[in-house]
């Protein structure tokens, strides 16, 4: 109807944080993930961006998202992410794995194999000095969210605390931050978003809109709440 581009009107007319919400939300979802990685890899060289939504999409969303990004940029996901991670290392091992390995989908679970996943990745990690990186990208890049979840569950079990304490053996806490919040809030909002607010209640006795609410000021929290929906 006005012969121009409803995000380049919205780019000219709005700035900063609430500018990077708006024109992430105008997009499909394969459209924002695409955007996200090609922003963590290239532009902010920071790799918090690409994990979070590789290692988080299910295997039929990352195939999507892998044509999607080389019709948006020209190049193959596979290409950027070896271009921008350091070689060889283990991170870079875990986002190859994560969007070339096949993996169901479905919620049937192998209580068998679940077990004995537990206690390779307890060999791997807590019973060995260091951490035998290839056997958690083997395990977790190979196995469906049901089956991942088994295993966790299996894994209290049998040695007393959760899986996650091996995992932060190896890894750097991530903190908070605009971006964060904005690709979390934007990408989840149409999915998952009232299971994130109801675990958030749980493990920070205040709900999520309250949070939001106390970090974030004018039009950009009005915003972010208004995609958050009621205060739950």
């Amino acid at each position: 109807m006005y012969s121009e581009e409803l995000s380049k009107r919205l780019a000219s007319e709005l700035s900063g944080k609430l500018e990077s919400a708006v024109l992430l939300w105008l997009k499909d979802p394969a459209g924002r993930d695409a955007s996200i990685i090609r922003k963590s890899l290239v532009e902010i060289r920071s790799l918090e961006g690409a994990t979070e939504v590789i290692c988080s999409r299910t295997p039929s969303q990352l195939q999507y998202l892998k044509q999607v990004y080389h019709s948006l940029f020209g190049v193959y996901l596979e290409h950027d992410i070896q271009a921008n991670t350091s070689p060889g290392s283990d991170h870079q091992k875990l986002l190859l794995a994560y969007i070339s390995t096949h993996r169901p989908e479905g919620p049937e679970v192998n209580r068998e194999i679940a077990q004995k996943d537990a206690k390779v990745l307890y060999k791997a990690g807590e019973k060995k000095l260091g951490t035998d990186e290839k056997t958690f990208i083997h395990i977790f890049s190979e196995r469906s969210a049901a089956h991942l979840a088994a295993v966790s569950a299996y894994y209290h079990d049998m040695y007393g605390h959760s899986l996650k304490k091996v995992l932060h053996k190896s890894m750097k806490g991530l903190g908070t931050d605009d971006s964060t919040l904005i690709r979390v809030i934007v990408t989840r909002t149409e999915v998952d978003m009232q299971y994130i607010k109801a675990e958030y209640s749980k493990k920070h006795k205040k709900t999520l809109n309250d949070a939001v609410h106390s970090e974030t000021s004018g039009h950009y929290r009005a915003f972010l709440l208004s995609l958050l929906g009621p205060n739950i």
